[in-house]
């Protein structure tokens, strides 16, 4: 294997899996409100989900290449659901309201990952340009989602357990609100990048 190709994938993968997008938003706002234990499950969905996005990508890497508009399709789908889910953790009253309802579970996760624009342009990238690092065929392909997947799973876990500091840190009712709020807003902007159109 060559070494700068692979720093040259990792270079890619670290700072694609661990800045803001809506994975890690989630997590964290989820974390804020029912700590990392109750997150794991929407960790779980995120991470079949991821895995199953990427190895779909990469059997069809040069299809989705050739037809932008299904990455746009799914950028604005995903844009909504993502805006839907940062107004209701913007609305919630409180920090400290926990509801069995309001926990996300694996389902959510998963669900999230097809409609994930960052996610699906993630994959088109990593799977084009760095598809046949651990060789050709599906099997190569299949080792970069593993590989992927341990600093996404890392990401969203850290990013859940920086929610749950938070909690602690706004652990009153009205600073609770604030925390709510900002993180909603958070996951509104993440939005309204998702949908607008990049070069």
């Amino acid at each position: 294997m060559n070494i700068s190709a692979l720093l040259a994938l990792l270079a890619f993968i670290v700072p694609m899996c661990f800045t803001p997008g809506p994975n890690n938003v989630l997590c964290a706002a989820h974390g804020s409100r029912h700590g990392v234990r109750k997150t794991v499950p929407l960790i779980g969905g995120m991470a079949i989900g991821w895995s199953v996005l990427g190895l779909g990508i990469g059997a069809g890497a040069v299809f989705i290449e050739e037809n932008d508009s299904i990455i746009q399709i799914l950028s604005y789908l995903g844009a909504t659901y993502i805006a839907y889910l940062g107004y209701k953790i913007a609305m919630v009253s409180s920090i400290k309201e926990e509801d069995a309802e309001d926990v996300l579970g694996p389902q959510t996760g998963f669900v999230l990952q097809i409609v994930n624009g960052k996610a699906w342009i993630h994959f088109v990238v990593l799977m084009t340009t760095f598809g046949t690092i651990f060789g050709a065929g599906f099997e190569g392909k299949v080792a970069l989602v593993l590989l992927n997947l341990s600093f996404g799973f890392a990401a969203v876990l850290s990013w859940a357990a920086f929610g749950t500091l938070l909690r602690k840190i706004f652990s009153g009712e009205e600073s609770g609100i604030w925390l709510n709020r900002g993180l909603g807003l958070l996951l509104l902007l993440v939005a309204v990048w998702i949908a607008l159109p990049h070069e």
